[in-house]
């Protein structure tokens, strides 16, 4: 089994797992060498944890593979809350966006979402999204928190990919939930490091809140003294929310916010920094 798993995050339905591996593996080695470790990882110490295509639709696809998704298409609830949340920590980072409720921007339903829509599609976070792309995001998300045969076939991939000699999870995006959840339900394991990326554990209501199990001060996705945990936000990624996990998960949590230019969302801007490769290289022990 692999010493590193990989979780990938949403919109990922039309890739694979050795897909995915052809840029994250160069991006992980990269970020191992600006923190000076070298030569630490083979190609076959690392492992993708691929779910991405239980998302995607059956039958004939569209030609960007998404459902040809509209306004109309965001559902009353939690996908317009999650909506709203990335639109407004976009306007908080990039002076580009007009935030929700400045002068002449519309606060009713559907309208609202439709001008969430707008505003994301012109911020520098969302520029190459394409607006179906952005509903898909909000589905998948409501879909792994909300419908248990989805969370459970998720976990199961993840689950299945850790093994024995598995020293290190790293975790990008909707991944960090599903991989927290998973080390969290897996019990004694010998697993020395999980690195969040870009992650949206944070986000009340919406996804902390409905973490399963529930955090407490005593649950934990490892032991205090075998486990570290290091979670990595950019400033201007809109998904990352709440930056310092801290004062949610605990003091033992290492959190950093990293600069990681106009695709703060990325994971290989994430996987390239030399605090990755730290974090990376501890659990290599």
């Amino acid at each position: 089994m692999a010493r590193v798993v990989c979780v990938h995050g949403i919109g990922k339905q039309q890739d694979g797992e050795d897909t995915l591996m052809r840029s994250w593996l160069p991006a992980l080695t990269d970020g191992l060498r600006r923190a000076g470790h070298v030569g630490l990882l083979d190609p076959s110490d690392v492992a993708m944890a691929f779910y991405g295509d239980l998302f995607r639709p059956a039958g004939r696809l569209l030609a960007a593979g998404d459902p040809a998704y509209t306004a109309s298409d965001v559902d009353d609830g939690f996908e317009q809350e999650l909506l709203l949340a990335w639109w407004s920590e976009a306007a908080r980072t990039d002076p580009g966006v007009v935030p929700p409720g400045a002068p002449g921007v519309l606060a009713s339903t559907p309208r609202a979402v439709q001008g969430a829509l707008r505003a994301l599609s012109g911020s520098k976070f969302f520029a190459d999204v394409a607006l179906r792309g952005m509903v898909a995001d909000l589905k998948q998300v409501r879909g792994y928190l909300m419908d248990p045969r989805i969370r459970n076939s998720v976990r199961a991939r993840v689950r299945d990919a850790i093994g024995p000699d598995t020293q290190v999870v790293v975790a990008h995006s909707l991944g960090s939930v599903v991989a927290y959840e998973v080390l969290c339900a897996l019990g004694p394991h010998r697993i020395n490091a999980l690195v969040t990326l870009g992650s949206p554990l944070g986000i009340p209501n919406l996804v902390f809140d409905r973490l399963e199990p529930p955090p407490t001060p005593a649950r934990r996705p490892g032991p205090v003294d075998t486990l570290t945990w290091t979670n990595l936000a950019a400033d201007g990624d809109a998904v990352a929310l709440v930056k310092d996990l801290r004062p949610l998960f605990g003091p033992e949590l290492r959190s950093a916010v990293l600069h990681t230019g106009s695709h703060a969302h990325d994971a290989t801007s994430y996987l390239t920094d030399p605090l990755c490769g730290d974090a990376v290289a501890e659990g290599l022990k």
